[in-house]
């Protein structure tokens, strides 16, 4: 008897732990079932993928859907639109909304509005506060929780715990890996007087490389003194990647899509579109990250999609807010840069799947494996497209993008075996879960 399967993606390259090559996809509930030569097995459908890789699920662990407090800017279900349409399977969305994410109860509202009404998988983040900080060994671990975040400088929100004292009582209880907003609060307060009203590509003078490091060095010697593991978000310099090349043994660490492709060039083209915490550098510290992501000491991409509209964008410097959509844009922009080559298409898988999955502890998901979620990013290497504000469906409805010319495109977006996204357009109503992690999962 032929095997029979849900779904199967055919003729498709795979790229997956074991290199790449024409193999078949067979799901069944949900699953991996089969991977290999499927042309004799029955389905109750067939993609034909020929032409077509097909990577194993892209995972943005760094996004902010502003939901609850800021759905005029973006919200859960809207967010996860602009994320699938990008080829986007699963996100984790950050603490810093209205109100915070830093209870059981404020979690337990967000996986209720998310359940069904996002269009991929997702996890939160929960915010370490110092008034939380007794709490965070039992918060990590709630269901869907994807760990604790920590701002050490202030961005938008009001989540900040700057001192030393602060962070070693968060870190003191964690178990799972941390995550951290490094930038040193105190200096920041001393240059503010640095920052030149109407001049957004003052935001890096501001903001500076030695903020970022100087807050990435206390953060590493915390770490050690507590035995914490920590994560570095958006590194933004080269000091830092050349800081934690001596330091992976404590900290992971993430980069970005717009520090990799945009640069303090851009801010007289862009203006405050630009703006982002921490900020876009100068083409040296990009090339710094670049090294960083070719020497393997990055070790995974998130987008930090963080929108605001364009009337909050066009407000003057310093009054216009720090932030970019990006998680609609992530796949296409990078694929754009291993079309380019200047990343490999498995260095890019290893930085949205497999990463993630390994930093995190991510069950099921990440690897294009039998037994793991059937989520899969469907792209069309070949492809070329311009990236515009009207195809963002970020509620926002701009991208810093607009006008680029891309090579690699999502084509289709799967998760958990349904066909969520294909060829633009949603396809399937909104059927997001909570993402598992294996230090999470329930005992018997």
């Amino acid at each position: 008897m032929p095997e029979t399967f849900d779904l199967v993606l055919a003729g498709g390259t795979v790229v997956n732990h074991d290199g790449e090559g024409p193999r078949d996809i067979g799901i069944r509930g949900g699953r991996i079932a089969a991977i290999g030569a499927l042309a004799g097995a029955s389905a109750g459908e067939t993609i034909d993928c020929r032409g077509l890789h097909l990577l194993p699920g892209v995972i943005d662990s760094q996004v902010h859907f502003r939901e609850p407090g800021g759905e005029h800017k973006e919200d859960l279900e809207s967010g996860s639109r602009a994320a699938v349409l990008g080829g986007v399977t699963a996100v984790f969305e950050m603490p810093n909304t209205n109100p915070l994410t830093t209870s059981p109860e404020a979690l337990a509202d967000k996986i209720r509005r998310g359940r069904h009404r996002m269009h991929c998988d997702f996890a939160f983040w929960v915010g370490g506060t110092h008034e939380n900080a007794r709490d965070v060994a039992e918060l990590e671990r709630l269901p869907g929780a994807a760990g604790i975040k920590v701002f050490m400088g202030a961005s938008t929100g009001n989540l900040l715990v700057k001192d030393d004292a602060g962070v070693t009582e968060i870190l003191k209880r964690t178990r799972r890996r941390a995550a951290f907003h490094s930038e040193d609060e105190y200096r920041m307060e001393e240059r503010r007087g640095l920052r030149v009203p109407g001049d957004p590509s003052s935001h890096p003078v501001w903001r500076d490389a030695v903020a970022a490091l100087r807050c990435t060095e206390r953060l590493v010697g915390i770490a050690r003194a507590t035995g914490a593991r920590i994560h570095v978000l958006h590194i933004s310099t080269a000091d830092e990647m050349r800081y934690l090349a001596a330091h992976k043994d404590w900290a992971s660490c993430e980069v970005t899509p717009h520090h990799l492709t945009l640069s303090a060039d851009d801010y007289a083209r862009i203006g405050t579109r630009l703006q982002m915490n921490p900020p876009v550098r100068d083409k040296a510290h990009q090339a710094g990250i670049w090294w960083g992501v070719e020497q393997g000491i990055a070790d995974i991409l998130g987008s930090d999609h963080a929108p605001h509209t364009l009337d909050e964008k066009a407000k003057p410097y310093p009054d216009s807010p720090s932030g970019m959509p990006g998680v609609q844009t992530l796949v296409p922009v990078m694929l754009d840069h291993v079309a380019k080559g200047r990343l490999s298409l498995a260095r890019f898988v290893d930085m949205t799947s497999h990463g993630p999955q390994r930093l995190f502890g991510l069950a099921g998901k990440g690897r294009l494996a039998v037994g793991w979620d059937a989520d899969v990013t469907v792209v069309d290497l070949k492809r070329t497209e311009t990236i515009t504000d009207a195809w963002s469906a970020s509620r926002a409805a701009w991208t810093p993008y607009d006008g680029m010319s891309v090579t690699g495109w999502p084509v289709g977006t799967i998760v958990r075996g349904r066909r969520v996204m294909w060829d633009n357009e949603i396809v399937t109503p909104a059927t997001g879960e909570p993402c598992r992690f294996a230090e999470c999962l329930p005992v018997g």
